[in-house]
């Protein structure tokens, strides 16, 4: 069920930010979180620490773009935003720099529409596809605009150099699906030889028993 309680938000938003800190998901001011509210969203404050937020402090927003309330938005505003409004069943979005889907963009990702394989069934049924967002800087307008062309077509991206992007029917599944797919590519990279992809039986049996989406 989707939390619509402004001050539930501003809690779930703080515990989530607290958690993922607290476990190297995100260092200093990266990442930023937000949620859909029934007349505008909540986003994180920008250059925040996901590690010390304070619930009242984070930026409400109205649908009309007006800020009414908190510390200044986070410059990727106009990122989350473009996930809302295209994509209706979208309630938070959850933006890091994780450690180790960075270091996959920097180590070659698996595929531009791909950046990992198949290689767990959680991963297929928690995150799948994840197509690579070539490198604009942070902020920067077409970076918005590729993924919102996206934001009913998959469920996260990953941003060259930057991180993933993933969001969901709450904040605290968004953060799940961002953990899984963190974990995926922690596997990837420290596996040698790179193990195979779940075969098309397998994935074809992961949708018939559990609906997921690949």
């Amino acid at each position: 069920m989707t939390t619509t309680n402004e001050s539930a938000l501003r809690e779930e938003i703080t515990r989530v930010g607290q958690s993922l800190y607290a476990r190297g998901y995100t260092v200093g001011t990266a990442g930023n979180i937000s949620a859909r509210l029934p007349d505008g969203w909540l986003i994180t404050p920008t250059d925040a620490c996901l590690g010390t937020l304070d619930p009242a402090r984070i930026a409400k927003v109205l649908a009309t773009g007006e800020w009414v309330s908190g510390d200044k938005p986070s410059k990727t505003l106009a990122l989350h935003r473009g996930i809302y409004d295209r994509n209706a069943e979208a309630h938070a979005v959850v933006h890091t720099h994780s450690t180790h889907l960075v270091a996959l963009t920097l180590a070659g990702v698996w595929h531009e529409a791909d950046v990992l394989p198949p290689i767990t069934p959680y991963y297929v049924m928690k995150v799948g596809h994840v197509p690579l967002i070539a490198y604009r800087r942070p902020g920067h307008p077409d970076v918005a605009a590729r993924i919102a062309a996206l934001a009913n077509d998959v469920r996260a991206v990953l941003l060259d150099r930057l991180g993933p992007v993933v969001w969901h029917g709450s904040v605290s599944t968004a953060a799940y699906a961002l953990e899984e797919l963190e974990e995926t590519a922690r596997l990837w990279l420290m596996t040698e030889p790179k193990p195979a992809p779940l075969s098309d039986a397998q994935i074809d049996e992961l949708r018939l028993t559990f609906g997921a989406r690949w």
